[in-house]
């Protein structure tokens, strides 16, 4: 039976202020079948929970792992650790799946709002907020924040972070399913899993329960769209451009097709259906790289590329004093420029004093501003070091 107006005012009177999962998704549930009005509703219901002050449920990470099997002997590698206690979490039947969708988005909706009622923007949750998770002594489970920001928002973060969480680590047995495709790369499996768990976060974000599909449907692009990314990315000593990478690929089956490892550009290019100046830029991308740390000929004793570059009297092939600047020079030289609120706004927000990164609400809060504020003499004071000439005594050390 949908859900109405009528019923949300009786829904909401909780006195203890806390909603189970189970209790929300009995009303998600009834207000499901109602495309048209669900959106609504569930807005309504957000309105209605947020006025009584009523709190969604967390969840204790345990309740969706099974007992430990029995003892196999110890785990070699981290990835056979990782593997068990990934065989620990409970699979989600479709049903079960749907529900923490709707939860996710419920959550999401409740977090949008309370940030509006604060005049915050979602940026500026990052690094803002810390959550650490903690079996109770009575059984239950809770979680001590660290959070920059008023408590009805950092309360509904943690809410929704959780219901996240769950979702993910649901379905980290896709990654290890997933990468086995790339497990003839050079890449590390572990560097590979790492950023196949990372996507599903983003899959998560994207998924949308009322299209019908199994989110594991969904998150095998995010899941591979992460692998071939990280693949492009480092799989070369020296980065090369995703598009010459592909050409690369066109190339080699060429060459490999017509049988000879010395075939001229023309022929390659007719082979492969590529311009002659792509085929020629892949092929200088597919040189290979020589460590200087690596000897010459067969003898490791031999010397090493490094032995031919250094220059002995000044200690090395390379010395501070043949840069016009240094960084930290160029870096001083740009603050410089600024008032001392500016000065002490671009050293906090950037870790120029202490190496750690502030939120534009940590200073708001030492300063005494509104975030607004901060904003706006961070953008001045990064457009007055905006100079050709300090560019130039910066732009060395940049990548």
């Amino acid at each position: 039976m949908p859900l109405h107006g009528a019923q949300i005012t009786e829904v909401v009177t909780v006195e203890r202020g806390m909603l189970s999962h189970t209790e929300l998704d009995e009303l998600l549930d009834r207000a499901a079948p109602e495309q048209e009005t669900y959106d609504r509703t569930v807005r309504d219901l957000i309105k209605a929970f947020d006025s009584a002050h009523v709190d969604l449920e967390i969840s204790d990470p345990c309740s969706w792992r099974a007992e430990p099997a029995a003892e196999r002997g110890a785990a070699v590698t981290l990835e056979d650790q990782f593997r068990a206690e990934v065989d620990r979490i409970v699979i989600q039947t479709r049903e079960e799946e749907a529900r923490l969708a709707r939860r996710i988005e419920f959550a999401r909706w409740r977090l949008e709002d309370a940030l509006k009622q604060a005049g915050l923007a979602p940026s500026d949750l990052e690094g803002g907020v810390h959550a650490h998770g903690a079996t109770a002594a009575g059984g239950g489970f809770e979680r001590s924040l660290e959070c920059a920001f008023p408590a009805n928002v950092c309360r509904r973060w943690v809410e929704m972070h959780a219901l996240r969480t769950e979702m993910v680590e649901r379905n980290l047995y896709l990654a290890l399913i997933n990468v086995e495709r790339y497990a003839h790369t050079r890449a590390s499996r572990m560097d590979l899993i790492q950023e196949g768990s990372s996507a599903l976060f983003r899959a998560v974000d994207g998924f949308d329960w009322r299209r019908g599909l199994l989110f594991r449907t969904y998150a095998v692009h995010w899941l591979n769209q992460a692998f071939r990314s990280f693949l492009y990315n480092f799989g070369n000593t020296v980065r090369v451009p995703v598009y010459l990478q592909k050409a690369m690929k066109h190339v080699h089956d060429a060459i490999v097709r017509l049988g000879d490892p010395d075939a001229s550009v023309a022929a390659i290019a007719q082979e492969a259906d590529l311009g002659e100046k792509l085929v020629a830029s892949a092929l200088a991308a597919m040189r290979s790289t020589q460590s200087i740390d690596a000897s010459f000929g067969s003898s490791d004793d031999g010397p090493s590329l490094r032995d031919l570059l250094g220059v002995e009297e000044d200690g090395g092939p390379y010395d501070p004093a043949m840069e016009e600047f240094t960084l930290s020079e160029g870096v001083e030289m740009a603050l410089d420029r600024l008032s001392e609120r500016e000065r002490h706004v671009i050293t906090m927000r950037f870790g120029l004093d202490s190496g750690r990164e502030h939120t534009l609400a940590e200073i708001a809060s030492e300063l005494g501003v509104s975030l607004e504020r901060v904003r706006q003499i961070q953008v001045r004071a990064i457009a007055k070091m905006n100079t050709s000439k300090l560019r130039k005594a910066v732009d060395p050390f940049l990548l």
